[in-house]
């Protein structure tokens, strides 16, 4: 499968040795920070990729896993295949030397493998920060390239060189190429986790391919990853992202950079998946995770992983129904999310994921009529009253749902108009969302209550 699932967008893979700068070359032809950068050897160890539209043909960049290096022995073989699936996967690849530390037999062994490539190579030596470093460029023309610029990816010299030379040697747009339009259609999935959970194996074992590079060391994915798959005719983009740790394990300034980015990749997700640990069951950090998620209003499932090595030989479904109210008890803050039980490493239910996250999708259409509504809400005010705050009481005049881009995984959002927003206690809120959950229960969807002030002179 292509990296980009079927999309006809052009691949562009930059590859090279460790630290030398790939990801900050990243950086600067997308235009903004999305891959780590650090000083620290091996921080990329996957494929990061995103959108290059600085040029007339946006085009998919990826930034590859640094190989060998970084002392880890069992994972530089797998960062070693990462990087040969991206070579045989792009449309242009960017060979990335260090002018600085000069041409060295790692770098002669990696230019023999993209020859083999037979696919359009740039020679891109970086590192060439001022005119005076040119003659450092010398010693790579023994690689025999056709393609070689001089770039400083710190400062931006040569990139947009660079850039029209990658526009170039892309292929042809086709007819069938995605249109701006289309691929924002295209369902934004974040798997978010504590670390070694399994939320690579899990993205693994859905896309069929080890895009996601799989450890047991926990800690491999240090930056979010973005992996696009089609379904049956549907996009989807898989948000891989960092484990994150409690504040006070950070072993480092990558692990808290790693945190700020899972943060961010919950905010920008459609859906958010958060992946437990079966073998260990809901954790106090499985807690924190679960809150970052009701605190961005995200559409959630959760999958409780690693099945395998717990699935009894007997009452299986008895104990997956306990194991679902454990997890349903432990993070009741997020009772909204369907709960999956399955085994990324054997593939087992994960299937029925896709059926979950088309039965979210179904229910953000979902709309329950005005009169309904209103009816429903009296009904529930009738049988449970407001409770006293401060010698006043909460009083319902009208509510509605909010009209929302039908179809998008949004919140279901009620518009309530009453005496005094103030007067709406947390315990009270969550009575109400019940009360509307037993007519419409919108699954994986969070329902927010807005209310707004209304006087009661002005009821008719």
């Amino acid at each position: 499968m292509a990296m980009n699932g079927k999309n006809k967008t052009p691949n562009v893979a930059i590859v090279g040795r460790p630290n030398i700068g790939k990801s900050e070359l990243f950086n600067r032809l997308i235009g903004r920070k999305i891959a780590i950068v650090h000083d620290q050897p091996g921080i990329t160890r996957d494929r990061i990729s995103a959108i290059c539209t600085r040029g007339t043909q946006p085009f998919a960049l990826w930034d590859t896993g640094g190989i060998a290096g970084a002392g880890e022995s069992e994972l530089t073989a797998q960062v070693r295949g990462a990087v040969q699936e991206a070579i045989q996967e792009s449309d242009v690849l960017l060979f990335l030397v260090d002018a600085k530390q000069g041409l060295s037999p790692l770098d002669q062994e990696l230019a023999r493998m993209l020859r083999k490539a037979h696919k359009p190579v740039v020679l891109v030596i970086n590192k060439i920060d001022i005119e005076e470093h040119e003659d450092l460029a010398t010693d790579f023309a023994a690689l025999g390239f056709s393609h070689s610029l001089s770039v400083s990816a710190a400062h931006g010299r040569g990139i947009s060189e660079l850039l029209e030379t990658i526009e170039q040697l892309l292929p042809s747009p086709s007819t069938t190429d995605q249109s701006p339009a289309t691929s924002h259609q295209s369902l934004s999935i974040a798997s978010i986790g504590r670390p070694n959970v399994g939320k690579s194996s899990l993205i693994n074992s859905i896309v069929r391919s080890k895009r996601a590079i799989v450890s047991e060391l926990p800690g491999t994915t240090r930056d979010a990853i973005d992996i696009s798959y089609q379904r049956d005719d549907r996009e989807f983009l898989f948000i891989d992202t960092a484990g994150i740790r409690r504040r006070g394990k950070h072993s480092s300034s990558v692990e808290v950079f790693s945190v700020m980015r899972a943060a961010r990749s919950i905010r920008r997700a459609d859906l958010c998946i958060l992946i437990v640990d079966l073998t260990m069951g809901v954790t106090a950090q499985d807690k924190r995770i679960a809150g970052l998620i009701q605190k961005a209003r995200k559409a959630a499932l959760v999958v409780l992983n690693k099945w395998d090595l717990i699935k009894p030989k007997r009452n299986e479904k008895q104990t997956m129904s306990q194991l679902v109210g454990e997890t349903r008890s432990g993070i009741f803050f997020l009772d909204y999310a369907p709960v999956l039980i399955a085994s990324a490493l054997t593939g087992e239910n994960i299937d029925n994921l896709f059926a979950l996250i088309q039965k979210v999708q179904r229910a953000a259409w979902k709309r329950i009529g005005t009169g309904v509504l209103n009816r429903l809400l009296r009904a529930a005010f009738a049988s449970n009253p407001p409770p006293m705050v401060s010698g006043r009481r909460l009083k319902l005049f009208y509510a509605a749902q909010a009209s929302g881009k039908q179809g998008e995984l949004q919140p279901a959002e009620f518009v309530l108009f009453v005496n005094d927003p103030r007067l709406l206690s947390e315990t009270y809120r969550r009575y109400l969302e019940a009360r509307i959950r037993r007519a419409e229960p919108y699954p994986g969807l969070p329902i927010i209550l807005t209310c707004r002030p209304r006087q009661e002179t002005r009821r008719k």
